[in-house]
């Protein structure tokens, strides 16, 4: 069954959105119907058969407009199936414990949200760019190198997976 599926993202620099499209582009190639949107420019849910959203974690917590729209569309995500990635490590693609303190972060950030059950929940490296960052961050941020540890293939395919999960009752 052909869904119509809303991935719904907040971006600080860009890569959120990257990410999104690139999660757009598999499922269309499974012949899914998709809509890609800034978080901020979705006012209802009405239409999509399922939804995901897409933040980053900033100093391990996700960002905060996303737990807004987890919460302020409660009752409609409950109607549907939703799935959540979100950027996390940035630096070292290897390092055991950031990766784990990321995704402890991230699904303790969902457990907080009542009754909030997502079907699919993924962490993914991301990108750090200090030439992008506005002051005081870029002060903070000194000498450190730009580095994107996004995993493209794992990308297309963790969502290429998401239609069984996506399908309304699967």
């Amino acid at each position: 069954m052909s869904l119509s599926i809303l991935i719904a993202y907040v971006t600080k620099y860009g890569s959120t959105q990257e990410v999104a499209e690139a999660v757009a582009a598999a499922l269309r190639e499974s012949g899914q119907t998709v809509v890609v949107r800034p978080l901020r420019d979705v006012k209802s849910l009405d239409g999509f058969d399922a939804v995901i959203v897409g933040a980053a974690l900033y100093m391990y917590h996700l960002n905060k407009d996303a737990l807004r729209f987890l919460s302020r569309h409660r009752r409609e995500l409950g109607a549907r199936p939703v799935a959540v990635f979100a950027l996390g490590p940035v630096r070292d693609p290897h390092d055991e414990e950031e990766w784990r303190n990321s995704g402890d972060q991230l699904q303790k950030a969902l457990d907080e949200l009542p009754g909030f059950k997502p079907v699919a929940v993924r962490l993914f490296g991301g990108r750090f760019d200090p030439r992008l960052l506005s002051f005081p961050m870029n002060k903070f941020a000194g000498s450190e190198p730009a580095t994107d540890i996004r995993d493209w293939d794992a990308i297309r395919d963790w969502a290429a997976g998401l239609v069984d999960q996506l399908q309304p009752g699967g």
